[in-house]
Formats: structure tokens, C-alpha cells, sequence
């Protein structure tokens, strides 16, 4: 499957994004999808995860109630609210698909086998 993932950008600390990810060449429905992050100077790190049909979610900690992951499965694409965003959110932003119908979350990288290419999100101060 291929990932394209969009809508990063600049905003001020305390502003919104949308992120996009969408998917195509298989079965979207048939693949989990995450969101992870990686920070300058920083190693990757995860941000949150939806199952196959988004009837399940997690968000890593540093986001809950801040960030929502959701899907359209009718679109192909999964998305990232990102509310209330704070300096240390800035990071170049990834989707990624597993190939899975389980409901139970996938937090780590190597759980997954496609990835997109990134997407800058920049918050200033």
C-alpha cells in the first residue's frame, strides 16, 4: 500500500492542524493505521493508532486530549486533529499501516510494514 501523507505546516503554540494520510494500492479497511513522530536530534517515537474499522484508538500520552486519530475507510485516508499544539510537538509526522485486523493497539514501529514519507509540522513560540 501507498501512503501520502499531508497537511503539516506552520502554526503558533496553541493553534490546530489536520493531518491527512491516504492510502492506496489494497484493502484500506484491511490495515490498521498509525501516526508517529520524530523530533530533530530524536528517535521516532508514536503518537497514536486506529484499528481496521476505527472502532478502536490510542494515543500515546503526551497528546490524549489534545490530538484525535480518526479514518474514512469509504476515502481511503485516515487523519490527525492536533489541537492546543505546543512547541515540543514540532516534529516531521509519518503515517503508517499493519496489515491487521486486530484491535489491539500497535505502538511500535516495527509493527508496521508501510510508511509514508512525512509531513513537517512546525509550532512556534
Amino acid at each position: 500500500v501507498q501512503l501520502q501523507a499531508s497537511g503539516g505546516g506552520l502554526v503558533q503554540t496553541g493553534g490546530s492542524l489536520r493531518l491527512s494520510c491516504a492510502a492506496s494500492g489494497r484493502t484500506f479497511s484491511n490495515y490498521a493505521m498509525g501516526w508517529f513522530r520524530q523530533a530533530p536530534g530524536k528517535e521516532r517515537e508514536f503518537v497514536a493508532f486506529i484499528s481496521w474499522s476505527g472502532g478502536n484508538t490510542y494515543h500515546a500520552n503526551s497528546v490524549k486530549g489534545r490530538f484525535t486519530i480518526s479514518r474514512d475507510n469509504a476515502k481511503n485516508t485516515v487523519y490527525l486533529q492536533m489541537n492546543s499544539l505546543k512547541p515540543e510537538d514540532t516534529a516531521v509526522y509519518y503515517c503508517a499501516a499493519r496489515r491487521t485486523r486486530t484491535v489491539v493497539a500497535s505502538t511500535m514501529d516495527f509493527e508496521y510494514d508501510y510508511w509514508g514519507q512525512g509531513t513537517l509540522v512546525t509550532v512556534s513560540s
